[in-house]
């Protein structure tokens, strides 16, 4: 899922963006843009054998479009598998929307691009992502009805997302240590927005020693003060003596440079696309014998809460459902320790296979 494309790569394909579509195998992607309003967005649809794609849109400052394009095909992929294999009848798709969430917004803009979501009529449903937040999926919501998570429904699905990576972190604490308790064990969790928060909320309660790391002070003094946790500046976070590194922030945190330098047995964390490169870095892990939980699986939480939304919200049932990721991670480890495949291209296989089964008996979307 973390392949990553870069400038001096495409400039030696002969389509700088067809080219990174087949590498990802995607159906569609279609660009967005609007002088009026200054929307410049993307949207990218990977798969719909399973059903309509579904993923939330990202606000984010963009170095250029490849950097943006980039994104949005890795974090489309990954729904797809996400949706997989949690068993929902999704796609996977993602929207990516090219400013700064803090200076760029408008109501003119969000609508705008609500227009483009209802022109895929369906085949996309977009919801929050990182600098999104529900009062700007309304403005979505009043040009297209191609939007779940919003206020008075299935709402904010950062809990329940949170949850998910808490069962596969004990999951995961399961196969290494041989009990799921993690009392005790040191965690240290990179980022504590909306999902980092409930997460150290979780595991504060769960009796484990939390270190905390964000780049806003502001949030980072709140959740320290809230939950009693350790706050770890800067980069420091990669040399601590800990059991578990949750990134829980943006992807691409486990790298040549941060895997030297881990000290812990184990990684299981909320943000997508963890490995800069999966290929790579995945069997890196296995052979220094770190567990990594991978993302896409653990942090499936959000997806099956708005999924619910879509066939009638029942907030015990998203729980119920999200629960069962702690079966899927044991599972994962299983098939990885019997095949000895990094977990990452143990749980590809498992939402391929489901994706191939499926595909004999449903055309897409």
């Amino acid at each position: 899922m973390s392949e990553v494309i870069n400038a001096s790569q495409t400039n030696t394909l002969e389509n700088p963006v067809l080219n990174p579509m087949s590498v990802y195998d995607h159906e569609q992607v279609v660009f967005c843009q609007d002088k009026a309003t200054g929307l410049k967005a993307i949207i990218a649809v990977h798969d719909t054998t399973l059903g309509p794609a579904l993923g939330g849109t990202r606000m984010w400052n963009y170095v250029n479009e490849l950097e943006a394009l980039t994104d949005v095909l890795r974090l489309s992929r990954g729904m797809t598998y996400k949706a997989a294999i949690s068993g929902l009848n999704l796609g996977g798709g993602k929207a990516v929307i090219i400013g700064d969430s803090k200076t760029d917004k408008s109501e003119a803009l969000f609508r705008r691009f609500g227009k483009f979501v209802d022109s895929l009529g369906g085949k996309y449903i977009t919801a929050e992502d990182v600098g999104i937040n529900p009062r700007d999926m309304q403005y979505v919501n009043m040009e297209t009805d191609f939007v779940t998570g919003l206020p008075g429904k299935s709402g904010d699905p950062s809990p329940v997302t949170a949850y998910g990576v808490f069962v596969g972190m004990k999951a995961a604490a399961k196969e290494r240590w041989g009990s799921d308790s993690l009392e005790g064990k040191k965690v240290a969790v990179q980022g504590v927005g909306h999902v980092g928060e409930h997460l150290v909320k979780y595991l504060t309660e769960a009796g484990a020693k939390v270190y905390i790391n964000d780049i806003n002070q502001e949030q980072l003094k709140k959740v320290a003060q809230e939950y009693g946790a350790e706050v770890v500046e800067g980069d420091a976070l990669y040399d601590l003596d800990i059991d578990i590194y949750a990134p829980c922030a943006l992807g691409a945190t486990v790298n040549d440079e941060t895997i030297s330098r881990l000290k812990c047995s184990i990684i299981a964390g909320a943000a997508n696309n963890q490995l800069k490169d999966e290929t790579v870095h995945g069997k890196i892990l296995l052979e220094k014998g770190i567990l990594y939980a991978p993302d896409f699986v653990i942090n499936a939480g959000g997806l099956i809460n708005v999924n619910s939304e879509i066939v009638g919200y029942d907030q015990k049932e998203s729980f119920a459902m999200t629960e069962n990721i702690y079966n899927t991670t044991l599972n994962i480890f299983k098939i990885s320790k019997e095949k000895n495949i990094p977990t990452y291209q143990a749980a590809n296989q498992l939402a391929e296979e489901r994706i191939a089964a499926i595909g004999k008996i449903n055309q897409k979307w």
